[in-house]
């Protein structure tokens, strides 16, 4: 009898969290994403020191390179979150994951266009701080709506953009270890436990 009350309460506590948080995010996702940075990072490196490029072709490089890994990761993101949602036989498009998605979006499209801002007027140093603080002040709003772990990344890339605004010059070190390594770290922590643990 006390074992089936148990069963009973894991069932409601399994059913409210589904209703109120969207859990499909899969782990691999943060795991691709972080190599798609350092991979993008790299080719980055390269192409700001070679001397041989003016800086006209090398910020349109630049913006080629982090739009590829940007577009990338969207794919990825949106393919593993409908293979998961499919594995778990639950809906990906749903009240929590609209509302997850709206408060993920406001601030990462308000730091793209203060990006676009910062790329016309020719500040280039301010780009890795304002990506790595907006995108960090997305996954902070987005969390209520899915895993906490998504909160400690947000809190993470956040200290990281902050230290970046003051370490001017060190962006690209700064970007890599936020959407590179940091990415990897917690996608490899969310996989285990939600991911790999489920199976």
């Amino acid at each position: 009898m006390e074992e089936k009350y148990l069963e009973d309460l894991v069932a409601i506590k399994k059913m409210m969290s589904k209703s109120s948080q969207f859990i499909s995010l899969s782990g691999l996702t943060g795991v691709l994403a972080g190599v798609y940075a350092l991979v993008g990072a790299y080719f980055a490196y390269k192409n700001i020191h070679d001397y041989t490029i003016d800086i006209i072709n090398l910020k349109f490089k630049l913006i080629y390179i982090g739009s590829f890994v940007l577009i990338l990761s969207v794919i990825t993101a949106f393919v593993l979150t409908l293979m998961k949602a499919k594995q778990q036989e639950v809906s990906i498009w749903t009240a929590t994951s609209r509302r997850m998605l709206f408060h993920f979006l406001v601030p990462l499209f308000s730091g793209g266009f203060l990006v676009l801002v910062m790329l016309n007027s020719e500040n280039y140093e301010f780009i890795a701080p304002i990506t790595l603080i907006f995108y960090g002040l997305s996954c902070i709003n987005a969390s209520k709506y899915t895993f906490r772990d998504v909160l400690y990344l947000g809190l993470t890339m956040l200290l990281l953009g902050l230290l970046s605004s003051l370490f001017i010059g060190y962006g690209l070190l700064f970007w890599t270890i936020g959407f590179g390594f940091c990415h990897i770290l917690y996608g490899s922590i969310m996989y285990v436990k939600y991911d790999f643990k489920n199976k």
